[in-house]
């Protein structure tokens, strides 16, 4: 019986298979060269093949202009549906009210048909037989009826009882923190501009009282200018501390990094010159940036002068160097002295807005150097070794 189904199904496979080879010569399928494949060629087709193949073109063209008509439906409803960016906020939420309404009137109604069609089997499976065959169908049927009550219950459940209250605590407690880091940097800038403009006026009260109580005094001249010193330097601080504070206006450009360096070390000249500072250049031309000239050009003054003022302490042999790199995306100018350095537990405080080791600094110069920086998406950082010198980077992106 085995060998007769087998010998079948070798004499259908043969008879099919010259029944294909005889359809393809009909409509060309076999000649490479053919442009209009399926296109059977009339004069080569019989009269009932002909018959057969007008029918075949009337129904694709019926069912191609179905496809035509159901597309343009669907590109006219989607014209006229409001968009969801269009919405307002109330339209939004009863849009969304109206979804969820039918996502559970469409479980309640697959429930009641799973409860009537497993009712019904229930009752045929009664009447049949003892075996209860039904509880396999209503297993299964149950499973997908759980995932269809998860899919519209159950995401909703776990949302509102597990996953926001976790992103609610998680922000509350990252809103807290910021608040408590903000709330102790603005007390320590605070606490810093009250010593910085206490102390002068201070002196220049005292220095007042002093004139007050003796008019006639020889020392009052001295006395004055003194106090007019002490009042120029609340003054110097109030207005660094104003600028550091004021949203300034960028005039972005293409330039030249070599460029602005360059401006930089023209403006410093003659306090590099008295300094007796030997600068060294290590470049010859420089990339292009996007930044504003002035502005860039007073970051490498700030580092270029407090540079200079660590090399007071060196005897001899004082130099800067410079160097631009101009690697991958980003283009680097780096500034070393071999001066005193920078000791390490006031290193990560240079850029705190009032931190200064200079006796008539304002400690502002590089604060204000990194927020200049920063509105360029650039980074400056600052290495440093006691008794070997301090090394400024400020690295700038390129232009695409």
């Amino acid at each position: 019986m085995t060998f007769l189904g087998f010998v079948v199904a070798i004499v259908l496979f043969c008879y099919y298979r010259n029944r294909l080879r005889h359809y393809r010569r009909w409509y060309d399928l076999e000649d490479p060269a053919n442009t209009t494949a399926c296109r059977p060629v009339r004069a080569r087709i019989p009269e009932w093949h002909r018959e057969w193949h007008e029918k075949f073109d009337k129904k694709r063209h019926r069912r191609e202009v179905r496809e035509a008509r159901r597309a343009r439906r669907r590109a006219d409803k989607q014209a006229a549906a409001p968009q969801p960016e269009n919405l307002s906020e109330e339209e939004q939420v009863l849009r969304r009210a109206k979804k969820r309404a039918a996502a559970e009137v469409g479980f309640y109604a697959h429930l009641m048909s799973y409860l009537g069609v497993i009712a019904f089997l229930a009752l045929i499976n009664l009447l049949t037989t003892r075996y209860p065959w039904f509880i396999w169908p209503a297993l299964g049927w149950g499973i997908g009826l759980f995932a269809h009550y998860m899919a519209v219950f159950g995401s909703r459940m776990l949302r509102e009882h597990y996953f926001e209250p976790a992103v609610e605590r998680e922000v509350r407690h990252n809103t807290m923190v910021m608040q408590t880091e903000k709330q102790a940097s603005i007390d320590e800038l605070s606490s810093t501009i009250a010593h910085e403009i206490r102390n002068p006026i201070a002196a220049a009260k005292s220095l007042v009282q002093q004139m007050g109580e003796d008019p006639t005094s020889v020392e009052n001249v001295e006395y004055a200018q003194v106090a007019l010193d002490e009042l120029d330097r609340v003054e110097k601080r109030i207005s660094h501390l104003l600028r550091f504070a004021k949203e300034e206006d960028y005039q972005f450009d293409n330039v030249n990094l070599a460029s602005v360096l360059d401006s930089a070390l023209t403006q410093m000249r003659a306090k590099l010159d008295t300094a007796k500072v030997r600068v060294s250049r290590n470049y010859i031309g420089g990339p292009i940036v996007v930044a504003d000239p002035e502005k860039l050009r007073q970051v490498f003054s700030n580092v270029l002068d407090n540079a200079i003022d660590a090399l007071q302490g060196v005897a001899e042999e004082r130099h800067i160097d410079l160097f631009i790199e101009n690697g991958g995306k980003r283009a680097t100018v780096r500034l070393r002295d071999n001066g005193a350095g920078i000791p390490p537990e006031k290193i990560d405080r240079i850029f705190n807005p009032f931190f200064t080791t200079k006796e008539k600094g304002t400690g502002l110069g590089m604060a204000i150097s990194r927020k200049i920086v920063e509105a360029h998406q650039g980074t400056i950082d600052v290495s440093s070794e006691t008794g070997r010198g301090t090394e400024f980077a400020v690295s700038l992106p390129r232009p695409e």
